[in-house]
């Protein structure tokens, strides 16, 4: 995997917020959110799962996209010096150049994980199934380039789930109730899952799952978002 390979991610866009994102050419939706892709990073995922007061978080993202949730969660962590392990599955990961484009002077871009995550990233290889492991002082990063439909989730570890797969109706299959039945499993006793989807089978599906579903006020552009706990 290197800056020639064609991936998914098209034209680059600029948010309100300042941050970028891009589109994905396989789903024909941007990677992130367009009325501010860092500002939704920080609202729904970072904050909605309470890792910005976390003591050591443990995060599992589903959909590692253009790496603004990672980056998001390294400038939190990194402000106030908490330990990090992240754990992210990708199973079309995006060429090294747009992720660099993406994050050029983004929160996080600054942090040496970020710029190992770069220089792994083009070294990688996807089609032998071995994940992408990043370790700098304070952090330690797993992306496994593998669907996560089919991939060995860590069960009972994650004190925060970033599910932030593309929408349900571009992508159903992130969406089931037998894939967040799986999700549930992988978190910790209350550990919190966070999604931008506000969608009514979405908050069934997670409710379905055993966790405990609540709205919150949605980032800029969306009125509502959603979290889940999986109660102790």
């Amino acid at each position: 995997m290197n800056d020639s390979h064609s991936g998914p991610a098209g034209e680059l866009l600029l948010t309100p917020d300042g941050s970028r994102t891009a589109l994905n050419t396989r789903y024909g939706e941007a990677y992130g959110s367009r009325h501010g892709a860092a500002a939704q990073a920080r609202h729904v995922f970072v904050e909605g799962t309470e890792t910005d007061r976390h003591p050591a978080p443990r995060v599992l993202e589903v959909g590692f996209g253009l790496g603004v949730n990672f980056r998001a969660t390294l400038a939190e962590t990194g402000s106030r010096g908490a330990p990090l392990e992240y754990v992210a599955y990708e199973f079309d990961p995006a060429p090294t150049g747009v992720l660099r484009a993406v994050g050029e002077g983004g929160e996080g871009s600054g942090h040496p994980a970020w710029a190992a995550l770069l220089e792994g990233w083009g070294q990688a290889s996807p089609s032998a199934g071995l994940p992408l492991v990043v370790q700098v002082p304070g952090v330690t990063l797993t992306v496994h380039f593998v669907d996560v439909l089919r991939a060995a989730l860590p069960r009972e570890w994650a004190t925060a789930l970033y599910l932030d797969g593309f929408s349900p109706a571009r992508n159903p299959e992130v969406w089931t109730p037998a894939l967040a039945a799986r999700l549930a499993a992988a978190l910790a006793p209350g550990g919190l899952l966070a999604t931008y989807s506000a969608a009514g089978h979405v908050r069934r599906t997670l409710a379905g799952a055993g966790l405990k579903v609540e709205k919150r006020p949605g980032p800029p552009g969306k009125r509502e978002c959603l979290r889940a706990v999986r109660e102790a």
